[in-house]
């Protein structure tokens, strides 16, 4: 009986979580392909007529950089409160403040107001941490049979929704374009209102929807709430913590270099692209991301379980990181469409390579009991090397815009010698995670 009533909660619960996630996805991909057409001269460009093309690539670190920042932050302290005041009460919430967030975006974008676009990603950033309720809504109602499976489908859906985002800020961003356009087949000329702002009001309406499925499909998961204080610097509390854990201390520095590089190539690479090959547009931009999403999945589903059963975690990491380098430096290098087709897979190789090895090292490094602190953990310093390179990226940017990519290849360069001089295989504790979770 009691497994029943636990079924019919996950059946429930499931679907409202993991679209959270995909929201949050959509969230983060959507502006890929948007900032170009708010710097770059034109119709929408925000950025004041006596402002340089340089001021405007400073802004594009912050805008992009305070998001991740402001996640770093909220998403453990939603966490808590949900813990105290229940799942349902403070997802609805946070979806809510997502759409403000969203809306306030595009009326920043429309009437050219630079403070309500920084007011709109901050919102957003601060309500964007529910992610770290979706993951607990997760653990509550998944049976032990089901956990992994429930859990590998976050990963899932924030691929789908890394896939789904450029190409959907592209396509609602731009009018009179294909909104299908795939193997020289092309469907549904997209109207002559769309415009950069417009994926943000999509974008608004979809997070009301969620809030709406929250409201009156979501069961309350908590069944014990906690009455404790909430720790409001619990993320910089946990990132001490990381640093008392032997093997943790060793794995988190590489991948923060890891992930701050390849915040690094994003914020900034999509400029590289419109100024190197001719007639590249934000729309070309965010169909080129989404392929990249696409590779990434391809790999993560077939190539990584292969490679898993012939060379252990340590063993890929230590030179996926070099491969990463590479692969940025040549994908930079490149001055055609059809040459970026041609290299399009280097960097979804080595970035799924090291993503899905790096998370099964941090599992295999800490014992069983803690591994939802570590993942906790490992999350708290993705965010964190999303933000400050983000930032760090604009400045870098203004001085030459081919310099992030450089600076990417770098970084991943110097996160590969690091992890060969400080992880020793003598740490592994267990096996840890499958590699393709």
């Amino acid at each position: 009986m009691q497994e029943k009533i636990k079924k019919s909660l996950e059946s429930k619960a499931l679907p409202a979580a993991l679209f959270t996630v995909f929201l949050d996805a959509i969230g983060v991909a959507i502006l890929i392909p948007i900032f170009a057409a708010l710097v770059l001269p034109g119709e929408f460009q925000v950025i004041p007529q006596h402002w340089s093309i340089r001021s405007g690539f400073i802004m594009v670190g912050w805008l992009s950089g305070l998001y991740s920042l402001f996640t770093f932050v909220a998403a453990p302290i939603l966490g808590q409160l949900s813990d105290k005041y229940g799942r349902k009460r403070v997802l609805a919430l946070s979806l809510f403040g997502t759409s403000i967030g969203y809306a306030v975006f595009a009326v920043g974008v429309i009437q050219k107001n630079i403070p309500l676009l920084f007011l709109g990603r901050i919102i957003d950033g601060i309500t964007g941490g529910n992610i770290a309720v979706a993951r607990a809504i997760i653990g509550d109602v998944s049976t032990p049979k089901h956990r992994t499976r429930n859990f590998g489908l976050i990963g899932a859906m924030f691929g789908i929704g890394f896939v789904l985002g450029p190409y959907l800020g592209g396509r609602l961003a731009t009018a009179g374009i294909p909104f299908f356009n795939a193997f020289g087949r092309q469907a549904l000329t997209t109207p002559s209102w769309f415009n950069p702002a417009t994926p943000f009001w999509f974008a608004a309406i979809v997070a009301l929807i969620n809030v709406m499925l929250v409201l009156f499909v979501l069961p309350e998961t908590v069944k014990h709430k906690t009455h404790g204080k909430v720790v409001w610097s619990k993320s910089l509390s946990d990132i001490k913590r990381a640093f008392s854990i032997k093997g943790l201390r060793n794995i988190l520095p590489v991948n923060f270099l890891f992930s701050g590089g390849f915040t690094f190539f994003t914020t900034f690479f999509s400029f590289t692209m419109i100024e190197r090959i001719p007639n590249f547009t934000p729309a070309n931009v965010a169909d080129y991301f989404s392929l990249i999403g696409i590779w990434i999945a391809v790999f993560q589903g077939l190539l990584i379980p292969l490679v898993a059963k012939k060379l252990k975690n340590y063993q890929v990491v230590r030179f996926s990181l070099f491969g990463a380098a590479g692969a940025v430096l040549i994908i930079l290098s490149v001055t055609s469409f059809k040459a970026a087709l041609v290299v399009s897979p280097l960097i979804p190789l080595f970035i799924a390579l090291t993503m899905a090895n790096i998370t099964a090292l941090v599992s295999s490094v800490v014992s069983k009991e803690i591994q939802g602190e570590a993942m906790g953990i490992l999350s708290s310093v993705e965010a964190m090397a999303q933000g400050i390179p983000a930032i760090l990226s604009g400045y870098i940017a203004s001085i030459a815009i081919w310099l992030p990519s450089v600076t990417a290849a770098t970084l991943m360069t110097i996160a590969g010698i690091v992890f060969w001089l400080i992880f020793k295989p003598s740490m592994i504790k267990h096996e840890g995670l499958p590699a393709e979770h």
